[in-house]
């Protein structure tokens, strides 16, 4: 069944988020999030290779017999993450070698296969670029959002090592949380990122419950069983 465009965004950035309610693609999300940069950039790739693949996988999917579409989906992913892997060691070599075999990881990316088989393979271009874009993009956010909340309270900085996505006058981006700030060790380390992400889904939810909340009160049923109860 058709999705208008406004659900799949909804779906990838809040909805049906990766990182947040699917769960999907912990390993990169929970190994390389110690920063703001090593997230983004991280993200980026991923978010490439949602839109390539998913891309490539509705253009394809009348010609892919059903029996050898997941080696196939496998192989396009793949092939994907190889340029995005060899772009990154061309042109971004330092935050290609900081986040090491995390590129090549991606392939395995849960995520990604599923957006490949339980959509792309099921829509025209279109709709399945804007889930790639989406889904990747929400994706992005939530190791955006730990990497800052580690880096934070592990480092007391935000932004550092931005020239090694976005060049040299990048730097300048680096701020300063706290002046000599010894940092918070638990942070840095993979229980503090298995807290942090914690805490992240626990406030989507806290969100997402307060909205229903407000959804039910606006409601007439709602708004019924409030003046009853008074």
């Amino acid at each position: 069944m058709a999705q208008s465009s406004s659900t799949i965004v909804k779906d990838g950035f809040w909805s049906n988020n990766p990182g947040l309610v699917q769960l999907l693609g912990l390993c990169p999300l929970l190994a390389v999030t110690g920063t703001v940069v090593n997230g983004l950039g991280l993200g980026l790739a991923t978010t490439m290779t949602l839109l390539i693949s998913n891309g490539l996988v509705s253009l394809l999917r009348n010609l892919v017999r059903p029996e050898v579409r997941i080696p196939v989906f496998v192989l396009i992913i793949a092939s994907a993450v190889t340029a995005i892997e060899l772009i990154m060691n061309a042109w971004f070599h330092d935050l290609y070698l900081t986040l090491g075999i995390f590129i090549p990881l991606i392939v395995t990316n849960c995520a990604i296969i599923g957006r490949a088989e339980a959509f792309a393979s099921k829509q025209p271009v279109g709709p399945a670029l804007l889930d790639g874009f989406s889904m990747g993009f929400g994706f992005t956010l939530v190791l955006v959002a730990l990497g800052g909340l580690r880096e934070a309270l592990g480092h007391g900085t935000l932004f550092a090592n931005a020239d090694l996505l976005l060049g040299q006058a990048a730097s300048a981006l680096e701020l300063t949380l706290v002046e000599n700030y010894h940092g918070f060790l638990l942070a840095i380390l993979p229980p503090g990122a298995f807290l942090g992400l914690g805490l992240l889904i626990a406030l989507k939810n806290i969100i997402d419950a307060r909205q229903t909340r407000r959804e039910v009160q606006a409601s007439p049923v709602g708004a019924e069983l409030q003046t009853d109860a008074k």
